[in-house]
């Protein structure tokens, strides 16, 4: 008898490509939190008596080209470059236009947005998102949700509620009006931009990430097409800004470039999540970045945070851990 040994699962190549491939999943979500939850911090740091200095649509614009660049150059570094050679198909390259406005669109609420409420409330409304997200997952891709799953999205929704609560100053009146500290505030017309925000970011999400799988294309290839458009489109909306004071590069900072280039890497990041995962991941770094901000928040602005804070982050864990089981 010829006995051949296993050497499927338990095989340690096997092991160490999957332990592999668990770390650079962690490494690359990690780095989103980071970017992601320091975005609307970053921002706020940028204000000169309270207003942004620099012209949000160049800056958007900066984004998308850093991101075309990338594209591109990763493209040529791939061998894969024959495919510039001739024109694409129309019918290849349209659908990357609908991403690209909807993106466009959500770029500039999200600077927009920042006059109208502080980051960490923009980062705890921007978790409706969650729900927008997974009904456009459901019902556009198909993707049947289990109940424990939908437990866990539902959980997601929970810590940004209970986060929001855990940073506000319940005490003396008095007291908070002459604390410098930043403190929760939106108005009417904050709330609706971020209502809009959410219902186009799930949107844009769910319908990338169809384009993305449905196409047997590079990656870098399909971030040349969606970019271009984006450049392109973010271009003329900024170009044709008559209202705008500020000259294309005028109050560019430091900070502000930072803001850029971690735009673009994070945008970079999430076209390979949408591509080989799927958008209810980008649910879990939202909201994972909801905790980081927060942080930030405390640590530059002066943000109080209250002991309650530990129990959206508790939620957090928990929503990973039903989701992902």
């Amino acid at each position: 008898m010829i006995v051949i040994q296993n050497v499927g699962t338990s095989s340690p190549a096997r092991i160490r490509r999957q332990w592999v491939k668990r770390i650079q999943w962690g490494v690359l979500l990690g780095l989103m939190v980071l970017i992601y939850g320091s975005h609307a911090p970053l921002i706020t740091l940028t204000k000169v008596e309270g207003q942004v200095p620099f012209n949000p649509s160049s800056c958007v614009v900066m984004i998308e080209l850093a991101k075309l660049l990338i594209s591109l150059v990763t493209l040529v570094l791939s061998g894969a470059s024959s495919a510039l050679r001739a024109p694409p198909p129309l019918v290849l390259v349209a659908p990357y236009a609908v991403p690209a406005i909807l993106y466009a669109l959500n770029n500039n609420l999200v600077v927009l947005m920042q006059a109208y409420m502080d980051p960490s409330s923009y980062q705890v409304l921007s978790n409706l998102k969650i729900a927008s997200t997974a009904l456009l997952y459901s019902v556009c891709l198909g993707k049947r949700l289990r109940p424990a799953q939908w437990l866990a999205l539902g959980f997601l929704m929970g810590a940004g509620v209970c986060h929001s609560y855990s940073s506000l100053d319940l005490g003396d009146p008095e007291r908070a009006d002459t604390e410098k500290a930043p403190r929760l505030h939106i108005t009417a017309w904050g709330l609706f931009l971020v209502l809009v925000y959410c219902c186009v970011s799930g949107l844009a999400a769910v319908y990338t990430e169809r384009v993305l799988k449905s196409q047997k294309l590079p990656l870098s290839l399909q971030n040349l097409y969606l970019y271009v458009f984006g450049v392109a489109i973010n271009g003329l909306a900024s170009f044709s800004s008559v209202a705008s004071e500020k000259s294309f590069l005028e109050g560019y900072s430091g900070a502000v470039w930072l803001i850029i280039a971690g735009q673009a890497a994070n945008g970079l990041l999430m076209s390979v999540v949408l591509k080989h995962g799927s958008g209810i991941t980008r649910l879990f770094v939202i909201s994972c970045s909801m905790l980081v901000n927060a942080l930030l928040s405390w640590a530059t602005l002066g943000l109080q945070l209250s002991p309650f804070f530990l129990v959206p982050v508790s939620m957090v864990g928990l929503a990973a851990y039903l989701y992902y089981i």
